[in-house]
This record gives C-alpha cells, structure tokens and sequence, in this order.
C-alpha cells in the first residue's frame, strides 16, 4: 500500500500572498473550458448556424463569467443546503464564509443552470441549446478539481484492502487504514471518461437537448459509483437504502436526464 505524500497546499509564496494549488487546479478548469469551448464552436449545429445566430468566442468568455458566478453560489448555498442545513439556518452569516470550505457539486450544477438560463435569456437563445454547448466543456474542470482535492488530502476514500496495490494511507483521515484515492476514481471517472465519451458523442449533431441529457446521465452514473469508494461526510454517514448524500443526489440527475434525451428524440429536428 501507498503512503499519502503530503503535498504543500501552497504552490508558490510571494511574501504575504500565498498561491495555492487548489486555486490553480481552478483556474486550469476554466482555462480548459475556454479552448474547449473555443473548439466546441466547430462542430454542429454550431459550425452552420446563419450569421445572425452564430456562436462566437465572445459567447463563450461570457459564459465562462456566468458559469464561475454559478458554479461559486451555487456550490456554497448547495452544500449548505444539502449538508448542513440545521448548522446554516442556526449560523447564517457563515453561509459566506467560503474560506472554510463547503461546496456542492450538485448545488454548483443548479447554479451553473441559472447561469444558462440567464444567458439564454439575454442572447435570445433556447436554454437546451446553451446547455448543449456546454456540457462537453465541463468534465475536464471537474477533473482539475479532483486533481485539487487529492493534492490537498481531502475527500479521501473508505477503507480498502492492504492487499489493493494502489490503496493508500491518509494520515489526515485520522486513522493509518489504508483506504481507496477516491479523488482519482472520480478524476478518471467523471473527470477523463466522462469527458472522453461525451466530446465523442456531442462531434456529431444531435437533437436539441441530447447533449445535455448524456451529462447527466453520464455524470450521475459515474459518480454514483465513485461514491461506493468514497468516505461519506463524518457528520451524515450513509443515509437510507446505505446510500450517501452524493448518490440520493445523482439519482434524480439520472432519472432527469433519461427522461430529457426521450422527451428530445420525440420532437422534430430543429433547424438553425
């Protein structure tokens, strides 16, 4: 078994600014959603909307902005809400207290949601439309984030076999058990597969809301099984069926995303 290496948070000192890798993992997400949306801008229907309705890399630097807007509320409210809700309606003003850590990424998801809506809004645009331009640009941020959370000894996995090659030791967890890298599953899982298969599928053209609806799908999926790896949070445990919060959470996402993809292959290809 493998020893948790115990990496410096900080990257780099520059007197009283400390620069920490978790931040960088951040703005590697964002960069990555850039050029990629800068490529999503070649494949269609994008590639052969009419002049008045095409995409540009304006369109996609804005919705960068909105979506870290969402992505920052979102996750904090989400997990306050999700989490700890008994703890934030008894200590509300520690909702802004991001500094303490706290987010979602189903809380992140609903606020990255409102940001497309709000998008979609001011460009007149349909919103399954913007959802579908974005969805193939996020699981490689999702993975940067995974990167940031093994480097910063966080969300450790449950325990594991000693016999498991890749099981490793968190000393942070409190207890010298070897247990599962669950910040890798997910890396590869939702992060690098993830992005694998739905860059592939969203190359050709699709009915308007396909796209999307294989995010969710695929997301709620693999995360659902990453969460069997992962430790559950201290203060909740493993809820009914022995399912944690991150499962119960996914499985309306995939249920949402099933029923999206069928409810888009019923309507008439829309023309752009």
């Amino acid at each position: 078994m493998l020893m948790y290496p115990q990496i410096n948070p900080v990257a780099l000192q520059i007197g009283p600014v400390s620069v920490h890798w978790y931040g960088l993992t951040y703005l590697a997400a964002f960069g990555l959603f850039l050029w990629l949306g800068t490529l999503r801008l070649k494949h269609p229907p994008f590639s052969r909307m009419s002049a008045d309705r095409a995409w540009t890399r304006k369109d996609v630097e804005d919705i960068l902005f909105l979506g870290v807007l969402g992505v920052v509320v979102g996750g904090r409210l989400g997990y306050c809400l999700f989490y700890k809700p008994g703890y934030y309606l008894s200590h509300p003003l520690e909702i802004f207290f991001v500094w303490q850590g706290g987010m979602s990424f189903h809380g992140g998801l609903v606020g990255v949601v409102a940001s497309m809506l709000w998008f979609a809004r001011s460009r007149a645009r349909h919103w399954l439309e913007v959802a579908d331009f974005v969805a193939p640009c996020v699981p490689t941020g999702l993975a940067a984030g995974r990167v940031g959370n093994f480097i910063n000894g966080e969300l450790w996995g449950r325990f594991a076999s000693p016999e498991l090659p890749w099981a490793m030791v968190f000393p942070q967890s409190g207890s010298m058990q070897p247990r599962h890298p669950s910040q890798i599953y997910q890396f590869l899982l939702e992060g690098l597969l993830l992005f694998v298969l739905l860059w592939l599928y969203a190359r050709k053209e699709h009915k308007r809301g396909q796209v999307a609806a294989v995010f969710l799908m695929g997301y709620g999926l693999l995360r659902f099984v990453a969460e069997y790896f992962r430790e559950p949070d201290d203060f909740l445990g493993l809820l009914s069926l022995g399912m944690s919060m991150g499962q119960w959470l996914c499985v309306p996402m995939v249920l949402f995303g099933m029923g999206l993809w069928a409810w888009a292959e019923k309507q008439p290809q829309t023309p752009h």
